[in-house]
């Protein structure tokens, strides 16, 4: 067993690490052999395909060895809101937990950011069909000026149809690139540069797949470049695809 999968048992197994430091963390024998499995194919740089079955506690299997082996690692989610609890819950748990002080970034595609430009387009242009689209447009104003990342997935009150959002985002048609007057307090630009320079990365797959198909085509990238990949739900890659 090399190093990394004796350390990521170790902090998994019964009297461990995380057992110690998180309430109603219980050992799985499941955990640690899939635990041992990914922290072997990050240091052979191999392929590891693995089924866990629920109850496997899978998300702490792979981000405890992603977090000891030092790797730059893009970790890819099926949907937006399995990224968000990744990021926002349990990333932060198993950090604290081990006591590494890895950075870490979350990065979704520019459709989820709020656009200071359209923000200020649809402030002069008012069409709105209902005082509801009125209020809720209002509460958008509000929040940008206080939103540290532009993430509308912080807007929990707004519906995710809601004809607001292509109001207040950019597509890649009508981005005004670095001619936007806000091109210095840009969301997305700064999500990507907080993603380039962080060690763990946390995207979805539809964003995955566009930056493959992006480099495919001669176009550039969105994703930094990773040492290691980490597909959670893969069994929904060839739909996506």
């Amino acid at each position: 067993m090399s190093r990394l999968a004796h350390a990521s048992s170790e902090a998994l197994s019964e009297g461990g690490t995380l057992a110690s430091q998180l309430d109603a963390f219980v050992a799985r024998p499941a955990q640690l052999r899939l635990t041992a499995a990914i922290a072997e194919a990050f240091d052979q740089r191999d392929v590891l395909l693995a089924e866990a079955g629920t109850g496997t506690g899978k998300t702490y299997a792979y981000l405890v060895p992603a977090l000891l082996s030092g790797l730059k690692i893009i970790i890819s989610t099926g949907t937006r809101a399995l990224q968000d609890q990744l990021y926002h819950r349990d990333l932060p748990r198993v950090r604290a937990a081990l006591g590494v002080g890895h950075s870490s970034a979350l990065l979704k595609g520019r459709a989820n950011y709020l656009c200071r430009y359209r923000l200020q387009q649809a402030r002069g242009e008012p069409r709105f069909s209902s005082p509801e689209q009125v209020a809720q447009f209002q509460r958008i104003l509000a929040w940008s000026g206080r939103s540290r990342f532009g993430d509308m997935a912080e807007l929990e009150a707004l519906p995710e149809d809601s004809p607001l959002y292509p109001m207040v985002t950019s597509t890649v048609d009508n981005c005004l690139g670095n001619e936007c007057p806000f091109w210095d307090d840009c969301f997305v630009v700064q999500a990507r540069q907080r993603a380039q320079a962080a060690d763990v990365v946390v995207v979805n797959h539809h964003l995955l797949l566009a930056d493959l198909a992006l480099k495919q085509e001669g176009f550039g990238e969105i994703l930094p470049g990773a040492q290691a990949f980490v597909i959670d739900e893969a069994h929904q890659l060839p739909e996506l695809a």
